[in-house]
């Protein structure tokens, strides 16, 4: 299964677009960072953050996944950065090129469950 995990930048408020435009630098390095240690080639970032617009914005990766076991180090790294960034993020998976969202996790929607999202993507 290819799993993607980004951040959710629609419905944000005025105060939380302005924080997450200030802070998109530190959050794409991060994980550009995340991506170079883990040096999986079946690693992808996601960076199309061209918009003006934050709610059209996707940042975040995609990589393959076979076991609820390897939900761990991704999820707990994107844990940290809401906590760190106040941010949300979608996790799901890809199929025929489309996202399908399973669910959210972060700042405001709790943090993630490698438990509970296992179960969300039948793994």
């Amino acid at each position: 299964m290819q799993l993607y995990i980004l951040l959710a930048s629609d419905r944000l408020e005025e105060k939380q677009e302005n924080q997450l435009k200030e802070n998109l630098p530190a959050i794409r390095e991060a994980i550009e960072n995340y991506i170079a240690e883990k040096d999986l080639p079946t690693l992808k970032m996601i960076n199309h953050c061209d918009s003006d617009m934050c709610e059209d914005w996707q940042l975040g990766f995609e990589q393959p996944i076979k076991k609820n076991k390897q939900l761990q180090t991704p999820i707990n790294f994107c844990n940290d950065l809401a906590e760190k960034f106040n941010l949300d993020f979608e996790v799901g998976f890809v199929e025929d090129e489309t996202h399908e969202a399973v669910c959210y996790f972060g700042a405001e929607e709790g943090p993630g469950d490698t438990f509970m999202i296992a179960q969300y993507l039948d793994l």
